[in-house]
């Protein structure tokens, strides 16, 4: 048995980056990461962007090269699965039957895509994507396919029918809420990528449910609709969602609601066990006084720092600000803070220019902001929400004024 004072499970943005931290806030001691996929750390967002497309190689999408983690003294241990976790004696056992102790250990394991579970879903031909293997087996297919159905409306969804859209795929996309983006954003932002997507070829079905697939020769080439309507396709791409990958770590006694629960410190219930990234469902100040799981990489990485000085003894509360991003077609899109719970849109710009902001309040109080290609109110909208700066209505949806103007002339107020 190998003893390790930091074990990191995960090699994703989480994971790796809790490494990086400890070494670059100074920490001595030994580090092991195990991780599943036989790859080093690699970025995770570009796989349903440019990697997608083929505007990155998988090599400008690796998070340090592999001379970094040598360097650093952190051992990999890659294309091995922890299936037991001893948190009394502080060990872990691998499938391969590799067994390490350590004093603390980081969860970071992430986690997989919701799968379909109706009549069809095992055919060939329906794809997923959450590592390099997904995204490489669609585009080996590419040559042989014209049509495409893509189930979900959210960020994969949409990034994945903007990159088959730039090489001429027909794309239809089959969303079960009423619109795009439901879960993430309000009904402003959903018009608009819902508009620009059609204006860019892609059909859409909302409000619609999956019912089953057809095949042919084990491979699809129908999607049925709940209400009947037959979409002919040569590719399925799915974009439903994420189950965390907690299972090994909720059998060793780790409370958990939609992810491992964590304090403020990425405190598991367990003793010298943290969780941090997609799998841990966190308490969040920004989130309205709930608990929330996010699947970002700024979530990721603060979090890492957060373990990373709670070990160093330099213990502080995770407070940073969300933010995420995707990109789609010639449109950046980036959120600031979290919508949850906000009884008002307010718009800055017009959607028509392509160049746009909705502020999202509640109460009054700016809670969170949409910006597309808008990236100074992004910045901008970033100090409002981190310094609680109260704006009044009327001035926000000024677009002709600057945020930066209106951050000076409240902030003391």
């Amino acid at each position: 048995m190998s003893n390790y004072d930091v074990i990191i499970v995960g090699t994703g943005h989480a994971g790796a980056q809790a490494a990086v931290a400890l070494r670059q806030q100074g920490f001595t001691g030994s580090i092991l990461m195990i991780g599943e996929e036989l790859h080093l750390p690699y970025e995770r967002p570009p796989l349903s962007k440019e990697y997608f497309s083929g505007e990155k190689t998988f090599e400008r999408i690796l998070l340090r090269p592999e001379q970094f983690w040598q360097d650093k003294k952190i051992d990999l241990k890659l294309g091995q699965r922890v299936i037991q976790i001893d948190a009394q004696s502080h060990r872990i056992l691998t499938q391969q039957n590799y067994e390490y102790h350590y004093d603390k250990l980081i969860w970071a394991t992430g986690g997989k895509p919701r799968r379909l579970s109706c009549e069809g879903a095992a055919l060939e031909g329906i794809h997923y994507i959450r590592n390099r293997e997904d995204v490489d087996r669609i585009n080996q297919e590419l040559d042989r396919v014209q049509k495409c159905v893509i189930i979900g409306g959210g960020y994969i969804g949409l990034e994945a029918a903007s990159a088959l859209r730039k090489i001429n795929r027909d794309v239809t996309l089959v969303e079960g809420q009423s619109r795009v983006l439901a879960r993430v954003a309000g009904p402003i932002i959903s018009d608009f990528y819902q508009q620009y997507h059609q204006e860019k070829g892609v059909e859409l079905y909302l409000g619609q449910e999956l019912d089953y697939l057809e095949g042919d020769q084990g491979r699809v080439h129908t999607v049925i609709l709940a209400n009947g309507t037959r979409i002919a396709t040569d590719m399925v791409i799915v974009g439903i969602g994420l189950n965390p990958e907690v299972n090994v770590l909720v059998e060793a006694g780790a409370a958990f609601s939609n992810g491992i629960e964590t304090d403020r410190r990425c405190r598991t219930s367990l003793v010298d066990i943290f969780a941090i990234g997609d799998c841990a469902n966190h308490e969040n100040f920004f989130a309205d006084g709930q608990r929330i799981r996010l699947e970002s990489v700024q979530n990721a990485n603060d979090q890492a720092m957060i373990v990373t000085k709670e070990i160093l003894d330099k213990g502080e509360d995770y407070a940073a600000v969300p933010w995420f991003w995707s990109n789609q077609y010639d449109l950046k899109l980036q959120t600031i803070g979290l919508s949850i719970g906000y009884d008002q849109e307010i718009l800055r710009g017009e959607p028509d220019s392509g160049s746009f902001t909705v502020i999202y309040l509640r109460e009054g109080k700016t809670i969170s902001l949409d910006c597309v290609n808008r990236p100074s109110d992004f910045i901008q909208g970033k100090a409002i929400i981190e310094q609680s700066i109260y704006i009044p209505i009327e001035q926000l949806s000024d677009h002709s004024q600057a945020l930066k103007d209106m951050i000076l002339r409240y902030k003391t107020i």
